[in-house]
């Protein structure tokens, strides 16, 4: 075998490599937080899917290809999309631009740029890897909310025969079903879906209202403190307004907690920077690869490990398994090997506890 081959072999190895603190996780104790690199993995033929620039860049291409902006102001945007670092900013002036001129943002023909965006996603859906990945994973209770507008997982997973639900922050009612586990195949769109784009979170203001009920915000924080946050294709997921305001900046003690991040590692020196920050915010960082070819992979191998780990609700143990077989091998030597005797069966102490102080699964 020469070096070359060698050296691919090992580099192979290295990035099959799991966290035993991830992959010993049971799924119901997971929560995935899905951001763009997912829908840029499952349906490249979409631009728009590939991060939030490219999606403000998508819908100033189709506002001038429907006509509904003015020559003028489609070329004023463009400049601004690739100058200005405050794409929200951005995003709420092309808004208010494509919508009527009291306030309201119905009727638009924002809307109709993002229905022409989004047309047809079924039919873009060309590696459903990780979507399927996605899916084990919440049929054994792990909770799934993201930053994207599309709805791929849903349809994806209607296709399989599961009973998907897009959610949004504005039914609180339905949030807080989904927030106690009651919803299995709820996906949580935090910034609103673009079938409904009066519920999008797309400007300032927007912000500002889904944080504004304490019940709910409560609930999400709790889960930050109680779930274990895996975030895929999340690249600037920290960097976003309303992640912040619901889990990064207001649940306390971040250090303690244990989150997961997985990310491309295109460079050493950046990646470990990286990996010592997000300790801060209790988040380790994960490289899946240094190619994002290696993303849907190494997901679906990870949902495999994790998959793996039996439920405790579904073991049954007897006392002989709890004791041990180094404890019946003492009792069988104290009472001789004459094998007239038997040991007596131990019994367990009433309030359910092992003799080894484990508590045993009710």
């Amino acid at each position: 075998m020469d070096s070359a081959h060698r050296k691919t072999n090992k580099s192979e190895q290295k990035s099959r490599k799991f966290l035993k603190s991830l992959i010993r996780k049971q799924p119901r104790d997971l929560l995935l937080m899905i951001g763009t690199g997912v829908s840029a993995a499952v349906a490249p033929g979409i631009p728009a899917l590939r991060s939030w620039r490219s999606c403000i860049e998508a819908v100033i291409e189709a506002a001038d290809q429907l006509e509904v902006l003015h020559p003028g102001d489609v070329a004023e945007f463009r400049k601004k999309v690739i100058k200005d670092r405050d794409l929200l900013v951005v995003a709420h002036d092309l808004i208010r631009k494509m919508s009527p001129r009291t306030g309201d943002a119905k009727p638009n023909f924002f809307q109709d740029c993002l229905m022409e965006v989004f047309d047809n996603l079924e039919q873009h859906i060309q590696n459903p890897v990780v979507l399927q990945s996605i899916l084990r994973l919440m049929e054994r209770g792990t909770m799934v909310l993201t930053t994207n507008y599309d709805n791929l997982l849903e349809i994806f997973g209607q296709q399989q025969g599961k009973p998907m639900e897009s959610l949004d922050l504005k039914d609180k009612d339905k949030v807080l079903q989904w927030a106690k586990g009651h919803i299995r195949y709820g996906v949580l769109h935090i910034h609103g879906l673009y079938t409904d784009p009066c519920g999008m979170v797309l400007d300032p203001s927007g912000y500002k209202d889904v944080t504004q009920d304490p019940e709910v915000m409560e609930v999400l924080q709790n889960l930050y403190r109680t779930k274990s946050f895996l975030f895929l294709g999340c690249g600037e997921t920290l960097c976003d307004q309303i992640f912040q305001a619901l889990f990064l900046y207001t649940v306390k003690n971040k250090v303690d907690l244990e989150h997961y991040m997985l990310v491309l590692k295109e460079n050493e020196d950046q990646f470990f920077k990286l990996q010592a920050d997000m300790l801060l915010h209790g988040i380790k960082v994960v490289s899946y690869g240094d190619s994002f070819e290696s993303f849907p992979e190494y997901v679906e191998d990870l949902t495999t490990q994790i998959c793996k780990q039996k439920s405790p609700d579904a073991e049954q143990v007897d006392s002989t398994t709890l004791l041990g077989t180094s404890c019946v091998d003492c009792a069988k030597r104290r009472l001789g090997d004459s094998g007239k005797d038997h040991p007596k069966r131990a019994r367990l102490p009433d309030n359910g506890m092992q003799t080894d102080g484990i508590v045993k699964p009710k």
